[in-house]
């Protein structure tokens, strides 16, 4: 590690701290700038992952050539294969003339995807054939274009996790993955979070024309044993809202715990060991806990579904002993046999059903056993006495009700006493 070209690089891009994970991700960063590999930038959101990019690019030899950054988050899924790889003429609602995309107009430069585990998966087979060969299509195109791109990516979720999911290809990763810089989190870089806070209120002060803003000892200890989850980011809006809101000048402890959160929810990577190296299967048991859970839910929408069968079944069962599908012989009267064949089509079937035994009562059976067996004379008489009140005591309707001729109807209410 040369300490001098490192400093020379930091006081460039007016970066500020000295902790060995910073030096360490720009020593790798200055290795791997002359060479064309891929480079995956890992860090936690507001860790300044966007400075290293830049420095690849301009050490590089490419440095002449165009750079762009793209914020793969912030592009709709819908359009980001015609944003990234550009779109011929009519290909889509709005597409009223050609596009090169990034990778036509890129092309010998460096294009920086920053939130890569955002991409589509479709989007990501389209990019996984650019690092390989680097060619591509337009979007609505046929041809085969070629294009010669450097490929620095940056992510802060949890690659391998993303992978076993689903959301993030495998291939891929391994093709981004070719050399990987990793971003220290601003609590593991010790002082550099004063010098970082030194280097917000002297910008504020100069910018707003108003005094500058320091720590006592007992701040800056709180502020080095604080998590910031937010990191950098975090720590220059706390500067800045102190700069602004605090009469006093100097913080001490009280004033500094105001703006800091007491409780803040923890934004780190999600990993997969533990401290002692082994396997964590909190995620499994969640899985788990989701999966019988769902399968219990899913037992009782289909006891419920059962239940509305045998429901059902007993409705047809009992319906059937007014409609004539029952071997009682006098459900179904002689002469009415050719007047119900040609106005109620069930009717019909009590021709087959007197021949073939197999019948809605034998069904009915397999389920529910002899005792629970309703009488049939007293189911029907219930049924007529139904059909009649709800149809205000109008036989015509209760017959059309019920499917019956009204000679079978009256006779059924004289043989039950209903008259």
């Amino acid at each position: 590690m040369d300490t001098s070209e490192l400093q020379r690089i930091k006081q460039r891009y007016n970066i500020v701290g000295n902790s060995d994970g910073l030096n360490r991700a720009l020593d790798v960063a200055l290795q791997v700038a002359p060479t064309d590999l891929s480079v995956l930038i890992i860090g936690e959101s507001g860790v300044g992952k966007e400075i290293i990019p830049r420095v690849i690019h301009d050490q590089s030899p490419r440095r002449r050539e165009k750079y762009f950054a793209i914020n793969c988050g912030a592009i709709p899924e819908g359009t980001i294969d015609g944003e990234l790889f550009g779109h011929e003429k009519g290909s889509f609602t709005g597409a009223i003339g050609e596009s090169e995309g990034y990778f036509g107009i890129a092309n010998k430069g460096t294009i920086f995807l920053d939130e890569v585990g955002e991409l589509p998966l479709a989007t990501q087979a389209r990019l996984l054939r650019v690092l390989e060969t680097g060619e591509y299509i337009r979007v609505g195109g046929t041809q085969i274009r070629k294009t010669d791109v450097r490929i620095v990516a940056a992510t802060n979720i949890n690659m391998q996790k993303a992978i076993t999911e689903g959301r993030f290809r495998e291939d891929l990763y391994y093709r981004l993955n070719t050399i990987p810089i990793q971003m220290p989190p601003l609590r593991d870089r010790g002082q550099d979070i004063i010098l970082l806070f030194k280097l917000f209120a002297m910008q504020m002060a100069e910018k707003n024309r108003m005094p500058k803003i320091v720590l006592t000892p007992e701040a800056q200890q709180l502020m080095l044993s604080y998590k910031w989850p937010g990191n950098v980011r975090q720590l220059k809006n706390i500067t800045e809202q102190m700069s602004v809101l605090s009469e006093k000048r100097e913080i001490d402890l009280d004033t500094l715990r105001r703006y800091i959160p007491q409780d803040p929810e923890s934004m780190q990577l999600a990993t997969i060991a533990n401290n002692n190296g082994q396997h964590s299967y909190e995620s499994e048991r969640e899985m788990l806990y989701k999966i019988l859970y769902e399968l219990r839910g899913n037992i009782t929408d289909l006891r419920k579904e059962m239940n509305g069968i045998r429901q059902q079944l007993n409705e047809a069962r009992a319906l059937s002993g007014a409609q004539g599908f029952s071997n009682t012989p006098y459900l179904t009267h002689p002469n009415d046999e050719q007047r119900q064949s040609s106005s109620n089509p069930i009717a019909t079937v009590t021709t087959i059903h007197n021949t073939q035994p197999q019948n809605i009562e034998e069904a009915v059976a397999e389920e529910i056993s002899e005792a629970e067996t309703l009488n049939l004379n007293s189911l029907e008489r219930q049924m007529l006495v139904k059909a009649l009140e709800r149809n205000g005591g109008s036989r015509k309707k209760a017959a059309a009700e019920l499917g019956i001729s009204e000679r079978t109807l009256y006779r059924r209410i004289k043989e039950y006493g209903l008259v």
